[in-house]
């Protein structure tokens, strides 16, 4: 076990009893630290339910293009916790400066209650003021208002994605509720690009920008971004791009690459066309409709099989990852078949809906080493309730084992957690750096 791995199991255990979304525990530590957070490269923050994460990895390779040294702070991870700091042209944080920073924010923190996100923030805040970058790119971890990243007080610029119905019981029982609390990452006086939203939500936060004299930059009426003839046309005052089709599969990506695009054009930094595009094509993300060809995942597989792997697991994931594989199905007829694993903190039934009628089959599969995974039958009811064939097995190979080998070659989309998918990933033995 990693030197780091030791102090984050440690750090676990101040966990409070309950949690409480408060900024009060971050400026603690974060003062005890010297304030790392106004020693930041200019930064890029983001919030939203989906797409966070795919529009700041467009965003890091445009800007990367451009010869920017750009750091990325995401989460959670997939398979070390090293991915959720990256420093630029270094790569991933090293095991040893990340287990130095864990144990100087667990030295000043002196035992007090706090989250086990909100320390290793601290710990990244800390990292990256001590590496010189052009710019940093800041995912929320949740909701916004109240997120522990929240403590930039001037970003470059904020970036809300679209938000549908995720974390109920922390952010609101409502879209209205929630978006509230998304929301609460736009500063005064600075630039918001707001992704494609339902009206009632691109309402409040058009209105909570205008409040904060925050200029915005709202998708479909500042800009467009659209897919025409296997090309991505971007539009907005300053002129079209005619780009190529972005590396990441699924229709959703195309707003998530114009998201970025937007986000630039409130950047000082001169990204022209050339780099945009080179961008979309060395932009990685893993497990977003990630292609499974090769490893014991695609051996584990019927012949010929073709493997999709997706950490979404709300509905509106469902949604945009049933439009791609019904996109794929007219283009190239296969059965489809789901594996899914899920937390129990999700809704099921409306992530499954979608797939009505689409999927030929969903395989219910524990999370392994996740205590808040649904448990297989008790996940299947919710399949079976919104209309599809279902079955259980123990674990994601084994579903894979046991799939008809006499049907033709079939579609296979794994999905349903980044903690299945980061599973996934390590059964790969995937490199991520």
């Amino acid at each position: 076990m990693a030197h780091s791995d030791i102090i984050l199991d440690r750090l676990s255990k101040l966990h409070p009893r309950i949690i409480d979304l408060s900024l009060d525990r971050m400026w603690k530590i974060l003062e005890r630290l010297g304030n790392p957070q106004d020693k930041l490269a200019p930064v890029i923050h983001a919030a939203g339910t989906n797409g966070k994460g795919s529009t700041l990895a467009y965003l890091r390779a445009m800007l990367e293009a451009a010869g920017a040294r750009v750091q990325v702070y995401t989460s959670p991870h997939l398979v070390r916790f090293h991915e959720r700091v990256r420093l630029g042209p270094k790569g991933l944080v090293g095991e040893d400066e990340f287990a130095a920073a864990l144990e100087e924010c667990e030295r000043v923190n002196a035992g007090e209650p706090i989250t086990i996100f909100e320390i290793t923030t601290a710990a990244a805040f800390l990292i990256f003021s001590r590496h010189e970058a052009d710019y940093l790119l800041l995912e929320t971890g949740l909701g916004g208002r109240l997120d522990a990243t929240n403590v930039v007080r001037r970003p470059l610029a904020t970036i809300i994605t679209p938000i549908s119905l995720d974390h109920a019981s922390y952010l609101g029982d409502t879209i209205l509720k929630i978006a509230g609390e998304k929301a609460g990452i736009i500063k005064r006086g600075r630039p918001c690009i707001i992704s494609a939203q339902l009206p009632e939500v691109r309402e409040l936060l058009d209105r909570t920008a205008a409040e904060r004299l925050a200029p915005v930059s709202i998708s479909g009426q500042d800009w467009t971004a659209t897919e025409e003839r296997r090309r991505l046309v971007y539009q907005d005052d300053h002129g079209l791009m005619d780009l190529p089709l972005p590396r990441l599969s699924g229709r959703h990506q195309i707003e998530n690459a114009g998201a970025a695009i937007a986000t630039l054009r409130h950047v000082p930094w001169k990204v022209d066309e050339a780099a945009i595009a080179q961008g979309l094509g060395d932009v990685e993300w893993p497990a977003r409709l990630q292609s499974i060809t090769a490893g014991p995942i695609a051996e584990a597989a019927p012949p010929g099989a073709e493997i999709w792997l997706d950490g979404g697991h709300n509905p509106a994931a469902g949604e945009a990852l049933a439009a791609a594989m019904a996109e794929l199905e007219e283009k190239s007829p296969r059965p489809l078949v789901l594996v899914v694993g899920m937390l129990t903190s999700k809704e099921p039934t409306g992530f499954f809906a979608p797939f009505a009628g689409l999927a030929r089959e969903a395989i219910m599969v524990p999370i392994p080493d996740a205590e808040a995974s649904f448990p297989p039958r008790e996940l299947a009811a919710h399949s079976a309730s919104a209309g599809l064939t279902t079955r259980i097995e123990p674990g994601v190979e084994e579903a894979l084992r046991n799939l008809p080998r006499s049907d033709g070659p079939c579609r296979i989309l794994i999905c349903g957690s980044l903690y299945l998918a980061g599973h996934v990933l390590r059964l790969q033995e995937a490199v991520l750096e």
